[in-house]
């Protein structure tokens, strides 16, 4: 199997590049989350005519109180400051570097992976797309999440290595080198121009 990428049929997903998210991975590991290299794969699709999605997390007040006592992603949202990821705060906002533009598919999201609780199977289906690359934040949250549920529904996957990030560098790298492959393409957003044929 060739890995050229048909841009008419692929998505690019750049998922939880949010303000807050964004400055979280700077606090914990000490290094800027790599949005520099999630925008050159934006700027990469884009001028190869391929799609661009945006996906954010953010919950309203009612899906935060329908989250059963025994959930692990509910305690930790709950856990935060109250309305700190309503979908209305600043917080959970596009970091501006990456923001969506006219065209754009842009979902949110209430669960970890980019597809459980979104249309964006259907609208993805809907263009033509067979093929989601992925860029992310966490590498261990929903890239990981969106690998498998992406995976499953038969779409093609890569995932852009570079353009994620996870506060445990151990696992963002047993991830790409061990993990993605089975299901995945793993490579880098230089890689990306001439996977898309935009050299």
């Amino acid at each position: 199997m060739t890995d050229q990428l048909d841009p008419t049929r692929t998505v690019v997903l750049v998922m939880d590049y949010q303000r807050s998210i964004v400055d979280a991975a700077a606090e914990r590991t000490g290094h800027p989350a790599p949005v520099d290299a999630a925008a050159r794969a934006v700027a990469t699709a884009r001028a190869a005519g391929a799609l661009v999605g945006h996906v954010r997390v953010a919950l309203t007040d009612e899906e935060v109180a329908a989250a059963p006592a025994h959930s692990l992603f509910g305690r930790a949202i709950a856990a935060r400051p109250a309305g700190s990821m309503h979908p209305d705060h600043p917080g959970t906002a596009f970091d501006e570097r990456v923001a969506p533009e006219p065209g754009d598919v842009v979902v949110r999201k209430s669960r970890v992976g980019a597809f459980s609780t979104t249309y964006l199977d259907a609208r993805l289906r809907a263009a033509g797309v067979t093929t989601v690359v992925l860029a992310g934040l966490s590498t261990s949250g929903v890239v990981l999440t969106t690998v498998r549920e992406a995976a499953d529904r038969d779409f093609r996957v890569v995932v852009l290595g570079d353009a994620c990030a996870d506060p445990r560098a151990d696992v963002h790298d047993v991830l790409l080198s061990a993990v993605f492959p089975t299901q995945a393409l793993v490579t880098t957003t230089d890689r990306l121009p001439g996977l898309l044929g935009a050299t």
